[in-house]
């Protein structure tokens, strides 16, 4: 359920993350075995949509960034440890490391191959029934993503749940909504209306992107078939089907962990040096 980023940070059901794996693909294309493992003895998420719920207590974006739910920097950059399962086949990691690598290119966001010793990483995991879904935020330790084989792995997902877990929800939630669009709460399933609930946002002085990777489309959710969002500016307008970060998605990244976006090549070089 990959609606297709506005900042802030908030909050669908599973089971635990799998056993242990048997290998992990780092950013370099090369497959190894030797590397440590995890332990995966996880306690089951509430889910709301593809939000993963602490059970400790809810969350807002600019709360949660206040109380240390950012990833932490270390010079240039953010260094984020992942760490896939092998259930994945390579085709699939593929997908996921292309969609990590996206951040290295345009923010200072590094994804880095988990290590014995590193308390908080994420997770990217797959079973049936498993959906896809994501933490707000950094959590303390392990913070799986899910990414179930059968729709979730695709580049515009990967993308959308690795936002999430640098703490940032969807678009049709921020704070100023209401002047961009209506949300048509009587063709919403009853069960599913939280999901299109303001809360107070952090907008990191970035517009309503409609072209954004967090943004649901008009009819998520429907029970009758008709939109359940409508664009204030045209009621015919189509959205929620970015197959990729938008602008604004990458400047509110930058944003939020003070990037320093003229230093991109700069970026780069050093990363190139490091690898």
């Amino acid at each position: 359920m990959t609606p297709a980023v506005l900042f802030l940070l908030f909050l669908s059901v599973m089971d635990v993350c799998l056993s242990a794996p048997a290998e992990v693909k780092n950013l370099t294309d090369e497959f190894t075995d030797s590397v440590p493992r995890p332990k995966l003895d996880i306690k089951i998420p509430v889910l709301h949509g593809d939000i993963a719920v602490p059970d400790t207590f809810f969350k807002n974006a600019d709360q949660c960034t206040a109380r240390g739910c950012k990833w932490p920097k270390s010079g240039l950059y953010v260094y984020v440890p992942y760490y896939i399962s092998p259930y994945f086949s390579r085709k699939e990691q593929s997908i996921i490391l292309r969609g990590l690598q996206s951040f290295h290119q345009t923010t200072c966001i590094r994804f880095i191959p988990w290590d014995s010793g590193v308390r908080d990483y994420i997770y990217f995991f797959s079973q049936p029934n498993s959906g896809c879904w994501s933490y707000l935020g950094r959590q303390k330790g392990k913070q799986c993503i899910s990414l179930e084989k059968n729709g979730c792995v695709n580049y515009s997902t990967v993308q959308h749940e690795i936002l999430h877990a640098l703490g940032f929800n969807h678009e049709q939630v921020r704070s100023d909504r209401d002047k961009y669009v209506r949300i048509l709460f009587d063709n919403i399933q009853q069960k599913q209306q939280y999901n299109f609930r303001k809360v107070p946002t952090n907008n990191l002085r970035t517009p309503y992107d409609f072209n954004s990777v967090m943004h649901y489309h008009k009819y998520a959710f429907s029970r009758n078939r008709l939109p359940t969002i409508e664009a204030k500016s045209d009621p015919n307008l189509n959205f929620g089907n970015a197959q990729e970060m938008s602008a604004n998605d990458i400047a509110r990244v930058n944003r939020l962990y003070r990037c320093n976006t003229s230093s991109r090549l700069q970026y780069a070089k050093h990363a190139d040096a490091q690898h």
